[in-house]
């Protein structure tokens, strides 16, 4: 891959593993710095460290509960403390939802998608901004899901959380663009990861035949699209929602 991300440092959460990780990836393939975000495994974020550091780029992790804002706050000043700095945040680290109608729905169940899907990301940027913005650039990417748009039936804490995840990733591109502040979404479709296999499981495998290029996505495809966002490629793009859903549509 071109090091089209030579000499940037970014923090991706949830960067251990599925989607996270693929970005992760890309993003040290590309010549980033990358710090990862994990809430509990580890060994697996550690693992990824290696793999960063075996592209020839420097890697670190930070264990942090995305709801809770004191954590995130210590996860965004740790990778700050690791670089010198920080010029990329990728808030990616969210949950699936159960498969069940709205009034089956409790209300703790509620605030702990919302509180991770929603506010874990809200906590992410809103840590991170001061420090792109005293230094007037940087690059936000937020990782929300086709489920904000589609509204399918039996996903509403998860649907609710991601369209506020693109709400808020396009108020905040408006509020920032001034200072040379990009922010975009990125909106997966269906990805090969554990979280997939467990729809697969649920629906059966008509739900990959219904995509048009009759495939499941991968990590690897997300975090490209990751790259060029990040990079000077899409130096004059702000405040949009990339799909990325093999041909799905909206």
């Amino acid at each position: 891959m071109e090091k089209k991300l030579e000499g940037r440092r970014a923090l991706v959460t949830g960067g251990s593993r599925g989607i996270g990780k693929g970005i992760v990836l890309a993003l040290a393939e590309a010549g980033a710095d990358v710090a990862i975000g994990y809430r509990r495994e580890a060994d697996a974020a550690q693992a990824t460290v290696r793999e960063i550091e075996a592209r020839g780029r420097r890697g670190a992790a930070f264990q942090a509960d995305i709801r809770d804002y004191d954590a995130v706050r210590a996860m965004v000043r740790g990778a700050c403390e690791a670089f010198s700095g920080l010029d990329i945040v990728v808030a990616n680290a969210g949950v699936a939802a159960r498969y069940q109608p709205l009034h089956e729905v409790e209300p703790g169940y509620w605030d702990r998608v919302i509180g991770i899907d929603l506010h874990g990301v809200f906590h992410t940027v809103h840590a991170a901004l001061p420090v792109l913005r005293e230094q007037r650039s940087g690059v936000i990417l937020t990782v929300s899901s086709v489920g904000a748009d589609t509204c399918g039936p039996n996903g509403g804490p998860y649907a609710a959380a991601k369209a506020g995840v693109n709400a808020l990733t396009r108020v905040m591109a408006r509020e920032n663009a001034e200072l040379g502040i990009r922010c975009n979404v990125i909106a997966p479709g269906l990805i090969a990861t554990d979280m997939a296999e467990g729809m697969i499981k649920f629906h059966g495998d008509a739900i990959v035949k219904s995509i048009p290029l009759a495939r499941m996505g991968t990590p690897e495809e997300v975090g490209r699209l990751a790259v060029y966002l990040a990079s000077d490629d899409a130096a004059w793009i702000t405040g949009e929602v990339f799909r990325i859903d093999g041909g799905e549509g909206p």
